[in-house]
């Protein structure tokens, strides 16, 4: 019987993360994503599963602001989540976005917003009509966004960090 946990990444998690995230998705894009978000310092939530002190799963949250008349409105976004293929299945993803979840409500976060498959986000609370009035380049059904308190934005435009732009250009 394996014992699996949930803890914050710390700096000697980063090969291990490195190949979750390309072991996940295939390629290096997200593993360059992650680590260009966490050395620029958009990193707002790192978590990382293990099972029997092997890395796992992984989960990043980073700064997002909502700009709208003027002001930016500080939220995250959910990018990456992942989890090594011989583990899909076993609720490590589920897992590590509700422990992500509980310590991003008790930071005072408003609102999130993740850009994936709505039948598996929907069951997080996230919801592509809480996000389509926002302006993004992300704009469509998979664009989704949970909010946990009243006063987080409903419109705007999405300013993701910058690593987004340079990962995505490359």
């Amino acid at each position: 019987m394996s014992m699996m946990s949930i803890r914050t990444a710390t700096p000697r998690d980063r090969d291990a993360i490195r190949l979750v995230e390309e072991h996940a998705f295939g390629q290096k894009l997200e593993a360059g994503l992650v680590d260009a978000l966490v050395s620029d310092g958009d990193a707002i939530i790192e978590l990382v599963a293990e099972d029997d002190g092997q890395v796992v799963g992984h989960i990043l949250f980073s700064r997002l602001f909502v700009s709208k008349g003027g002001k930016n409105f500080p939220a995250v976004a959910l990018a990456p989540l992942a989890v090594e293929p011989a583990f899909h299945g076993a609720g490590i993803g589920g897992a590590l976005i509700r422990e992500a979840h509980l310590k991003l409500k008790a930071a005072g976060e408003k609102l999130s917003v993740v850009l994936g498959d709505p039948a598996y986000y929907g069951r997080f609370g996230y919801s592509h009509e809480r996000a389509a009035k926002f302006e993004s380049e992300y704009q469509g059904e998979a664009l989704q966004a949970l909010a946990w308190e009243e006063a987080a934005p409903e419109t705007g435009s999405l300013v993701y960090a910058s690593a987004f732009g340079s990962a995505l250009a490359a």
